[in-house]
């Protein structure tokens, strides 16, 4: 009986999910107008150039930013109403959400982008929108446990997670000089600069909280939350709030994404790296701490 409650929950859950994914993309690729939402002709854009074709993909990490916000809101109530009747709220396990979510989804964005309005996208491209998307809704429905039975840890997994942006975002520019938009000494300067202090943010926001608020965090958390920060967040305020109103455009992918692939890896790995440290160091605080006391 259990199982099939949490089942019926789940579909609930993706049932939503679902519909709001494959509303805004039915809103941005029929019935909004495109060279406003994905900049055809700004600075010579094209519909299937390189730039524009980033902007539909990135649609999908768009959409799923939106989820994690309304996702995540939803839990932290549901937990907190169920809480002062002192019950207990288990949303159903990001999983199986997801497993429910996929082929709908899966389905829905390639027959909306490939066939609706015009210029219809080609097959391949249409798959990656969704799946970029599936990608984007996986991150998006993990927190939501969290935030409905373990709100405070999952506030201070939003307060740490920002310390990753950085890495993400910002040590890509390495690779800017190459291209020929930036001097090399200042994209040194900004990148390793920059992942300097997100590091500082991350070491002592955790310290912080092991030592005194008794938080333990697993890297893969925090890894989780700056993936959140970065990829999912981000792109939605840049959406909603940093373009004009009358041209609230998708960011192209290479304000988020590096060129290069080599690139790439290094901002995720060194991101990695730096979760993994925070996660050593704040032990260590905790270690001497209760070493002294």
């Amino acid at each position: 009986m259990k199982s099939l409650t949490e089942h019926w929950s789940a579909v609930a859950v993706a049932f939503t999910v679902t519909t709001v994914v494959n509303s805004l993309f039915w809103h941005w690729f029929v019935i909004a107008d495109r060279y406003h939402i994905f900049l055809y002709n700004h600075l010579g854009a094209a519909p299937f150039d390189e730039r524009t074709r980033s902007r539909y993909w990135m649609s999908g990490l768009v959409a799923s930013g939106l989820a994690l916000l309304g996702y995540s809101l939803f839990n932290w109530l549901v937990g907190r109403i169920a809480g002062m009747g002192y019950r207990h709220y288990r949303p159903p396990s990001w999983r199986r959400v997801w497993l429910v979510c996929a082929l709908p989804l899966g389905i829905i964005i390639p027959l909306i982008t490939s066939t609706q309005n015009w210029p219809t996208l080609p097959l391949p491209l249409a798959f990656t929108c969704a799946a970029v998307a599936l990608l984007g809704l996986a991150f998006a429905l993990m927190p939501g446990a969290l935030i409905a039975r373990q709100p405070g840890k999952f506030l201070g997994l939003a307060m740490v997670g920002p310390g990753l942006i950085p890495a993400f975002l910002l040590l890509r520019v390495v690779e800017l000089p190459g291209l020929g938009l930036v001097s090399i000494p200042l994209a040194y300067t900004a990148a390793i600069g920059g992942t300097l202090v997100g590091a500082g943010w991350l070491v002592g926001g955790a310290c912080v909280l092991r030592r005194w608020f008794r938080q333990s965090l697993r890297w893969q958390e925090i890894l989780v939350s700056g993936i959140c920060w970065s990829y999912l967040i981000l792109p939605l305020v840049h959406h909603l709030l940093l373009t004009p109103p009358a041209y609230r455009y998708i960011s192209l992918s290479q304000n988020f994404f590096a060129v290069h692939p080599g690139v790439q890896l290094l901002c995720w790995g060194t991101a990695i790296a730096l979760a993994v440290i925070a996660t050593r160091l704040s032990e260590a605080c905790s270690h001497s701490s209760s070493e002294t006391h």
